[in-house]
C-alpha cells in the first residue's frame, strides 16, 4: 500500500472495529454508529445483489473471501432481475417467488453463523433490472410482509424499503408512501432497521429533515455521485450531513451502501480512489461503507460481477484494480478484529 493510503487511514477520527461471530448476531444503532450485539461497529460491505442466482458453493468461497478482507456484510436485492435471468424473492405483487425465497433464507442464515450483516433491499424497478414490481402501495407492503414472515426471526439484516427511491422514474415513492411502509415494517416487527437509498445528487438539509423526522428512517443510505471528484469529496460531506442530522435534532447513521463503481461510465476509478473514499467515509464519521461492484455496460455486461454470479463467483470476476483494493484492505493498520 502507498504511504498516502496509511495517512488517509490513519486520519480517521475513529478507530474501525468489524466483529467476527462464530454465532447469530443483532445489527443496532445508537446515535451515528452500527452496532453489533451491543458493540460499536463500522460496516464494511460488498454489492452481492445477484445472490439469490449464485450456486450455494460460489457463495461460500465468496462469503469466506469476504471475511478474510474484512468485511462483515452484503448488499442482496429481494427483487433483482438481470441478463434476462430473474433471481427475485418476491414478485411483482409482493408474494412470495420461489426457489428464491428459499435461497434468501438459506443466505440469512449462513450469513447469520457468521456473524455477517445482510442488507436485503427492495426496488419498485426501472426497467433496468427487470420488469416494474411492487407498484402499488399495497404491493409493496405485502413484500415487506412476505419478507418479514421468511426471514424476520433473523437480526442480522435491515431493510432497504425502496433502492433510489427519490429518482422520478419508475423507482419513485413518495414520502408520504415511504413513512407508511416505515411503519408497517416497525408495526410487525419493531426492532428491524429501516432505510431507503438517495441518489440522483448529494442530499440536501431538507432531505436529511425529511427522511430522519418525516419518514423516520433509522439510518440514511445516500448515494453519492460518481464522478472523479467523489472520493475526495466524501469526508466532508459526510461531516457537513451530520451536522444536518444534529440541527435536525436526531442524529443517526449514514450509510454508503452504493458508492461508485468500476464498469459505469467514462471514469473508471482505480484501486486508489476506492481507498481514498473509504478513508474519507471514516474521516468523516459514516457509520458503514460498500464496495460497489456491477457489470461492464458493453453488449455482454462482461464482467457482470455481483450483477450475475450463475457462471463465475464474484471473486472471479474482479478486475485487477478491485483486487488491488482488497488485497490493501488485509494489511490496513486501521482494522481491528474482536473475537
Amino acid at each position: 500500500m502507498s504511504s498516502r493510503w496509511h495517512e488517509l487511514v490513519m486520519a480517521s477520527s475513529f478507530c474501525l472495529i468489524l466483529v467476527f461471530s462464530a454465532q447469530a448476531v443483532e445489527l443496532g444503532v445508537t446515535e451515528s454508529r452500527f452496532t453489533l450485539d451491543g458493540q460499536p461497529a463500522f460496516l464494511l460491505g460488498a454489492s452481492y445483489y445477484g445472490a439469490l442466482g449464485a450456486p450455494e458453493e460460489f457463495i461460500r468461497k465468496d462469503l469466506d473471501d469476504l471475511q478474510r478482507h474484512w468485511f462483515n456484510w452484503i448488499r442482496v436485492w429481494a427483487t433483482w432481475a438481470a441478463f434476462t435471468n430473474d433471481v427475485s424473492a418476491v414478485d411483482h405483487e409482493g408474494h412470495e417467488r420461489e426457489p428464491f425465497l428459499s435461497k434468501l433464507k438459506w443466505l440469512l442464515a449462513e450469513c447469520d453463523r457468521r456473524g455477517m450483516i445482510v442488507d436485503v433491499t427492495l426496488s419498485r424497478g426501472n426497467g433496468a433490472t427487470g420488469p416494474t414490481r411492487l407498484a402499488s402501495l399495497p404491493a409493496h407492503q405485502r413484500a415487506v410482509d412476505t419478507l418479514l414472515k421468511a426471514i424476520g426471526h433473523h437480526h442480522n439484516w435491515y431493510l432497504d424499503l425502496a433502492n433510489e427511491r427519490n429518482i422520478r422514474d419508475d423507482r419513485y415513492v413518495s414520502a408520504d408512501e415511504l413513512r407508511l411502509l416505515r411503519q408497517h415494517v416497525k408495526q410487525l416487527d419493531p426492532k428491524r432497521l429501516v432505510t431507503a437509498s438517495h441518489a440522483g445528487g448529494d442530499l440536501s438539509y431538507d432531505d436529511v429533515r425529511r427522511y430522519v423526522l418525516h419518514v423516520e428512517l433509522d439510518f440514511l443510505a445516500p448515494h453519492r455521485p460518481r464522478t472523479s471528484r467523489s472520493p475526495a469529496e466524501t469526508a466532508g460531506h459526510t461531516k457537513t450531513v451530520l451536522e444536518w442530522l444534529r440541527k435536525a435534532g436526531r442524529l443517526v447513521p449514514v450509510h454508503y451502501q452504493e458508492p461508485f463503481r468500476r464498469g459505469y461510465g467514462e471514469w473508471q476509478p482505480k484501486a486508489a480512489d476506492f481507498r481514498t473514499d473509504l478513508a474519507g467515509a471514516i474521516e468523516g464519521g459514516a457509520a458503514g461503507w460498500c464496495f460497489h461492484n456491477g457489470n461492464t455496460r458493453s453488449a455482454d455486461g462482461e464482467p457482470r460481477r455481483s450483477f450475475d454470479m450463475r457462471a463465475r463467483r464474484l471473486f472471479d470476476q474482479l478486475d485487477h484494480e478491485e483486487l488491488e483494493f482488497l488485497q490493501g484492505l488485509i494489511a490496513q493498520p486501521v482494522l481491528s478484529r474482536r473475537n
